[in-house]
This record gives C-alpha cells, sequence and structure tokens, in this order.
C-alpha cells in the first residue's frame, strides 16, 4: 500500500472504505506500528492541535475550586467544538519557574486569572502564539473575556445599605503574590495586582462612600489561599477586631462559606445576627441560599475558547463582558442591635 493510503487510514479515515481502513490498521497492529508520531506530525505542520490553559496555582486547584471547574468545563466544550485539545500549564503560585509554559505544545493560551506581575504571564506573552486573558489582567493588545467586577459588588453592597448595614467588614482573595494573611491597609489593596480584588474592593467602597461610611473605617483582611478554612479563620480576625460587626462581605462564595461556618462556631445565628455575602454563585452558595453576585462562569470559559480559536485581529483586541446577577439570598438581612444580638429580642 501506498505511504498515502497509510495517512489517511490515520488521519483521514473518510477517504477509505472501511474494508481497507480496517486491513490497513490490522497490520499495523500486527507489526507492532503504534501510527504517526504526534511530535514529527506537529513539527511538519507547526500545529499541536491543542489550546493551554495558563493556571499559577497547583493542578488540584482547578478540579477543586467551583469556580475554576466551571470555567475549566466552559473551555474544555470549546475546545471540543473546534476539534482541539486542552493543555493544563499549573504553576506553584509562589515559584517563578517558567519552564512548563516554555516546554508546552500548544496553538495558543487562555490565561486565567492571575496578576499583572506574574512572570509566567510574561512568558506565555513572548510566545508567538494567540493569547486570551480571562477576567485579569488586563494587557494592552490582547484579547480578554470577563465581567464588570467593580459595578456587580457596588449592587450587592447597595443591597446591604438599603437593609441598614453600616457596620461591616470585608474578606478577599490575595492582593499580590506575596503572602499576607491578615489586614490588608488601604495603600495595599490600591496597588494590588490582581485587578479583579481591587475592583471588587473599590466597588465596596463606591457603595459605603455615599451612605457616610469612610472607607478606611472599614477592616479589610486578606487570605492567600483560597479555602473554606481561609475564609472561617480571616471572619474570626474580624470578629475578634470589631465583635459588633453587622455583616460580612466576602469576595468570593468560597470565603463566604468559611465565614458562615465561623459564625455559627461563635453561636452567631446567619443572618439574624451576621449577614454574610459572597460572590460568584457556585452551586454549594445557591444550595444554602447565599446571597451573592452570580456570573456565568461556564459561559466565561466558553467564550474564552471561541475568542482563542476564531480569527484573530492582532490590530483589535476584543473584549467581551459578560452580564452578572445579584441573587438576594438568605443570608442577608436587616441588622440587628447590639443588645438583641446578644441577649434576644
Amino acid at each position: 500500500m501506498s505511504r498515502t493510503t497509510v495517512s489517511n487510514a490515520y488521519n483521514r479515515p473518510d477517504q477509505l472504505s472501511p474494508e481497507l481502513r480496517r486491513r490497513v490498521l490490522d497490520t499495523a497492529r500486527r507489526l507492532g506500528y503504534p501510527g504517526p508520531d504526534p511530535v514529527a506530525r506537529s513539527l511538519r505542520t507547526r500545529k499541536a492541535g491543542a489550546v493551554g490553559l495558563l493556571l499559577t496555582e497547583n493542578l488540584s486547584y482547578a478540579f477543586r475550586d467551583p469556580a475554576a471547574l466551571g470555567f475549566l468545563e466552559g473551555l474544555a466544550l470549546a475546545c471540543e467544538g473546534a476539534g482541539q485539545g486542552l493543555h493544563l500549564v499549573p504553576v506553584n503560585p509562589e515559584r517563578e519557574d517558567v519552564a512548563a509554559v516554555h516546554r508546552a505544545g500548544v496553538d495558543g493560551f487562555v490565561v486565567y486569572s492571575v496578576p499583572d506581575d506574574d512572570p509566567h504571564l510574561a512568558a506565555v506573552l513572548s510566545r508567538p502564539v494567540p493569547t486570551v486573558v480571562a477576567d485579569q489582567p488586563i494587557v494592552d493588545g490582547v484579547d480578554r473575556v470577563g465581567i464588570d467586577d467593580r459595578a456587580a459588588i457596588t449592587r450587592l453592597a447597595q443591597h446591604l445599605i438599603t437593609l441598614g448595614h453600616r457596620r461591616v467588614g470585608v474578606v478577599c482573595m490575595r492582593l499580590a503574590r506575596d503572602r499576607n494573611d491578615g489586614f490588608a491597609a488601604v495603600d495595599r489593596q490600591e496597588a494590588a495586582h490582581f485587578h479583579v480584588q481591587r475592583a471588587r474592593l473599590a466597588g465596596i467602597a463606591d457603595a459605603f462612600g455615599p451612605a457616610g461610611v469612610e472607607w478606611a473605617r472599614i477592616p479589610v483582611v486578606e487570605r492567600f489561599d483560597h479555602t473554606t478554612a481561609s475564609g472561617a479563620s480571616a471572619a474570626g480576625q474580624l470578629l475578634d477586631s470589631d465583635p459588633g460587626l453587622t455583616a460580612i462581605i466576602a469576595t468570593s462564595d468560597i470565603l463566604a462559606l468559611g465565614a458562615i461556618t465561623e459564625a455559627r462556631r461563635r453561636g452567631l445565628r446567619v443572618p439574624q445576627d451576621l449577614t454574610v455575602t459572597g460572590f460568584d454563585g457556585i452551586p454549594e452558595g445557591e444550595r444554602i441560599g447565599l446571597t451573592t453576585v452570580r456570573q456565568p462562569v461556564l459561559e466565561k470559559g466558553r467564550a474564552a475558547g471561541r475568542l482563542l480559536l476564531g480569527t484573530p485581529d492582532p490590530t483589535r483586541p476584543r473584549e467581551v463582558t459578560l452580564d452578572t446577577e445579584l441573587v438576594q439570598g438568605t443570608t442577608a438581612s436587616t441588622p440587628r442591635t447590639t443588645e438583641e444580638r446578644w441577649f434576644g429580642p
């Protein structure tokens, strides 16, 4: 048989009859031939047939964090629709080795929520392949998919103001690559390299400023690790510093779930004694009725994939901004006075 016939049997089976293709594959199996070498083929075609997803987290994070998992599913659906594979490029957030980025055999990158000074981002942008950023950072000349974080959380904060809350605290995700598990001063917030967190904090300030609450008086506790345990410890730190807080605003549902756990551990009822809100709209939050902002994480991943796999236009970067929804759940209510909180009605 000709080389073309054998090649068609593996790469273009529609060009052969089922009987002829079966003969080719059976003979190859008997001779121990495994098929065309994908590495050699990629060298010839200069195509890897895969999209790289850069996560500046350990690999397990993509399968543990519900929002990241929803994004991953949406991106996978877009890749499936285009006949492309998906190559995860996870890196440790506390290391600067960019070798994994340079080794990745991919035709393009989706960068998922990294700080603007991340060395892995710089390594991606040095590769001569198309790139799409999901959420953060905003990079001149690079396509992006995200939401209006500032406006979305402003609506949530205004809801709490309408309920009567003025004495609030905030639990936020990491603001920079250096580890800080404690209170975040205003100058650290304003210099944050994770612009999504910076925008969400600014959005809360946008709401409470006109309500007469000076932003510098609202305590903000930062956590480097994004876990429910981090949310619980951060909420404990807030309540230890000010037991009279009537609400805790968390910048993610994961942190909010931890805050609720800590409140209940202290004998506080949510929302009767303490209001807790989140951000993302993950299934576990919906199950317990969390007051939050729901964002379309699956559609975000799908949109990022479509943007990357579509026809690029280097002269006109594209941006897709998705809608969000304020979910008025059961974890927010009017604040009780200090006396009612500790001694009952």
